[in-house]
């Protein structure tokens, strides 16, 4: 079905955009407080708010098969398991009813073998039966699982069963994919290296034949051409050269775009920009040369950008005590680069998808309580051997079956925002139940009249009755307090000063953060 969201329309099921565009609210499913842009192609998630403009929506999902209504169903399971805490405390609360019982039989007979009244012997029996809380001991744990479920689902952290939370909070070394979980996973431009002529001529004669390409190192270049605002030229007699790049002419100007072997079989001289290839090559990056009527103009390098929320999320891991190891298929150089920029010390570079399993376990082996945090495609048999497996950028796939928690953003700062719920649920649940046990032991011997020999200390049934009560009650107010847990924030981005535009100086870095920009030559 095809359907028209109109601006402050709830969009009724899981769709993609055929036309139009629009800011979308998408904070109730995925926790995002900013607006989303959408527009066609993009997919849309029922239950999120259309803002802004009209959108014309393709639906793929609805009913029990939307975004929505899986975590809804994800929440209930969660909510509804047991962790292995709770089956212990189970069971303590059924013997803890047979305990109460006996104990209410002998306290009446060890009375009435002491010489007191009937009267006064049924009544310290009954205020043990009654003061005796199997309650407290039962709402100890599914109280906290509870509310650290929900608090999860409120921040897009979505916890597939009670073992998952129990398990994040013992969690010692975080495991994470590089590309699409640290990284965009998109090509961004690093470095412009100009030589012979002016920066906004030279990236608009390389726009202009990338434009002709659907390389995606040719759409990065293009993006960084827009932002910059240089001038859109037409590119003609367009020529891929598979493998190596691309040629075309540009305002009557032909105009080379692709690496060393290209420009080595058009007879191009790269003179010193070949060392400067050389270098930012060697650092990690991707150079593209380009060459103008047949003389080399300067180097583009490329890489894949970090997440801006990456440093902020190895910080938190590192400031909670966790090891964060980057786990990467590509190069050393490369995934150093992104190590380095990040702040994490350990990277296993180049391994192949089918050996990322092995990498866990051997963290394992070496002691460690080891979660994955990957995609859930390529990464499913890691996220299947790791202690816990966490599936980041899930979107609208929140069934990943062999991930343990599913976060619905593609935000790292999710991931020790997960192990930071694990750990404040699991305090509650031993607070509760230190509480739980320490309020039976004290009250069983007060109700007793274990005291009132020695104290005239004696506790009336009704006395007994509201204590039992408050006693189930400070259980579950000290499992809302969960909701007060202080979570990571991302860092707010400092505002920009406002600044008269300047053309750049030869040899000097623009401003513009990830990027260096070096002109060469006539001014």
């Amino acid at each position: 079905d095809l359907l028209l969201i109109r601006p402050g329309s709830k969009i009724p099921v899981d769709g993609v955009v055929e036309d139009g565009e629009s800011e979308v609210d998408e904070s109730m499913v995925t926790g995002e407080s900013l607006p989303v842009h959408k527009a066609t192609g993009s997919e849309v998630i029922g239950a999120s708010v259309n803002t802004t403009g009209t959108l014309r929506v393709r639906a793929t999902k609805v009913g029990a098969d939307t975004a929505l209504a899986q975590i809804v169903a994800l929440v209930q399971q969660a909510q509804n398991s047991k962790a292995p805490g709770q089956r212990l405390a189970d069971r303590a609360a059924f013997w803890l009813v047979l305990v109460a019982l006996i104990g209410g039989g002998l306290t009446l007979a060890v009375w009435l073998l002491a010489g007191a009244s009937f009267a006064m012997a049924m009544l310290f029996a009954i205020t043990v039966v009654v003061i005796t809380c199997p309650d407290a001991l039962g709402l100890a744990t599914p109280t906290a699982i509870m509310v650290g479920t929900g608090l999860g689902a409120q921040r897009g952290v979505l916890f597939k069963n009670a073992t998952a939370l129990e398990t994040a909070a013992r969690i010692d070394t975080v495991v994470m994919d590089k590309t699409g979980t640290l990284t965009k996973g998109e090509p961004e431009v690093t470095d412009v290296v100009v030589e012979g002529m002016a920066e906004e001529e030279f990236l608009a004669l390389t726009a202009a034949v990338e434009r002709e390409s659907e390389h995606p190192l040719a759409e990065a270049v293009v993006r960084e051409a827009d932002a910059r605002g240089v001038p859109v030229l037409v590119a003609e007699r367009f020529r891929n050269v598979p493998g190596h790049g691309a040629s075309a002419e540009v305002n009557g100007r032909r105009v080379l775009v692709g690496n060393a072997k290209l420009m080595a079989d058009e007879d191009v001289d790269l003179g010193t920009l070949g060392a400067r290839r050389d270098e930012l090559a060697g650092s990690g990056r991707t150079a593209v040369l380009v060459a103008v009527d047949g003389r080399a103009a300067g180097v583009i390098a490329l890489a894949d950008a970090a997440r801006e929320t990456s440093v902020a999320a190895v910080a938190a891991l590192h400031e909670a005590g966790v090891q964060v190891v980057m786990l990467s298929g590509d190069n050393t150089a490369t995934a150093r680069r992104i190590a380095d920029q990040l702040g994490i010390d350990t990277v296993i570079a180049e391994v192949l998808p089918g050996d990322k399993a092995a990498r866990i376990t051997e963290l394992q082996q070496a002691g460690k309580r080891v979660a994955m945090v990957g995609d859930g495609v390529n990464d499913a048999p890691a996220l299947a051997q790791a202690d816990l497996g966490i599936a980041i950028g899930a979107g609208t796939d929140v069934a990943i079956e062999t991930a343990d928690v599913v976060l619905m953003r593609s935000d790292p700062l999710d991931v020790p925002i997960a192990l930071q719920i694990g750990r404040g649920t699991l305090r509650k649940m031993r607070q509760n139940l230190g509480w739980a046990i320490g309020y039976n032991a004290i009250a069983l011997p007060i109700a007793a009249g274990v005291f009132e020999p020695a104290f005239g200390l004696v506790l009336r049934p009704e006395i007994a009755a509201l204590s039992m009560s408050g006693s189930s009650f400070l259980v579950a107010v000290n499992a809302l307090l969960l909701k007060r847990l202080r979570l990571p924030e991302a860092p707010e981005a400092p505002a920009a000063e406002p600044a008269a535009p300047r053309a750049p100086e030869p040899g000097v870095a623009l401003t513009r953060p990830n990027l260096r920009s070096t002109t060469r030559g006539r001014r």
